[in-house]
């Protein structure tokens, strides 16, 4: 039976979905996102504008009737800000009547979800780990996920996720397991928006057909997906409310191994030497955060030393 082990780490919410020690869905909610379903007091900027009280602006999908520039309205969160290499994508949201309330956060989404939550404690045997969280991140940032067979190498840009499929199987077979292999990949790491597939050419139409039911048997509904066409080529519409995992850790990599340094350190143990070789970037954005030492001092009773 699924699970979700969920972690209020420092610095991070941490969540997988595990089944048969194998993690179907990883999550990773930072303390600072604007959350979907979140409902905030706004100024309309622009004519599909609105500036939060903290300054961050949100995209209307259209034009609040009646409110005009410079006027108090308030907007419903309805996706989050999304990073991209230069500007990143605003935040999306709309005009609303509600009340202001804060949207619901990691843990009570998978709650929501009706699967078991299990909280996961520093003291206690690492649950995630013993699933393949480092695993899954290393696909998250490095983009290459193996699978019988063959590999996916995957490359999110600005337009689209790309899943490029290699292998020394047959054509027809080795498609047919590397559609499986991405929608699982596209469920685990959270991948909405448009993705494209590039599989090995398959010739025929009950073999392309074939690639095209694999991805509907593993991938979980909503999405829209085209057929395998003559190139191999086949594309995915996803719905696309929050940021990936490979979005939220290439966004800003240094910080993704600080909090990964700090959950290591929070595990260890008491005997364990309280002394930390860490990369000058990471070390710096750690020693930057005083809220994030803080809470770690309070964890563990001891502050951390970091070697120079």
């Amino acid at each position: 039976m699924a699970e979700w082990l969920y972690e209020e780490g420092v610095g991070e919410a941490r969540a997988a979905l595990v089944e048969d020690d194998r993690i179907l869905a990883a999550r990773i909610e930072l303390p600072e996102t604007l959350r979907v379903g979140t409902v905030s007091p706004a100024r309309l900027t622009e004519r599909t504008v609105a500036t939060l009280p903290d300054g961050r602006e949100v995209m209307l999908d259209r034009a609040p009737p009646g409110v005009t520039l410079g006027a108090a309205l308030t907007v419903d969160i309805t996706r989050e800000a999304i990073p991209e290499p230069g500007r990143a994508k605003r935040a999306r949201g709309r005009a609303t009547d509600l009340p202001p309330a804060p949207g619901p956060d990691l843990l009570a989404r998978i709650a929501a979800t009706g699967h078991p939550v299990r909280h996961l404690r520093a003291h206690e045997a690492d649950a995630l780990e013993a699933a393949g969280w480092s695993e899954v991140l290393e696909e998250a940032t490095g983009g290459e996920i193996p699978f019988p067979g063959g590999v996916l190498r995957m490359t999110p840009t600005p337009a689209m996720t790309l899943f490029d499929v290699d292998g020394d199987i047959a054509a027809d077979a080795l498609a047919i397991a590397a559609a499986t292999a991405t929608a699982q990949a596209i469920r685990r790491h959270g991948i909405g928006g448009s993705i494209g597939v590039d599989f090995p050419t398959v010739t025929g139409k009950a073999a392309r057909q074939a690639v095209a039911a694999a991805i509907d048997a593993a991938l979980p509904l909503p999405f829209e997906r085209t057929a395998v066409n003559g190139f191999g080529f086949l594309q995915i519409v996803r719905p696309r409310p929050r940021v990936s995992l490979p979005e939220r850790l290439r966004d800003d990599p240094v910080g993704a191994a600080a909090r990964a340094a700090l959950r290591v350190i929070e595990r260890a143990p008491v005997s364990a030497p309280n002394r930390h070789r860490l990369p000058g970037a990471v070390r710096e954005r750690i020693e930057s955060r005083a809220d994030w030492l803080d809470l770690l001092v309070q964890r563990t009773g001891r502050t951390p030393i970091f070697d120079r």
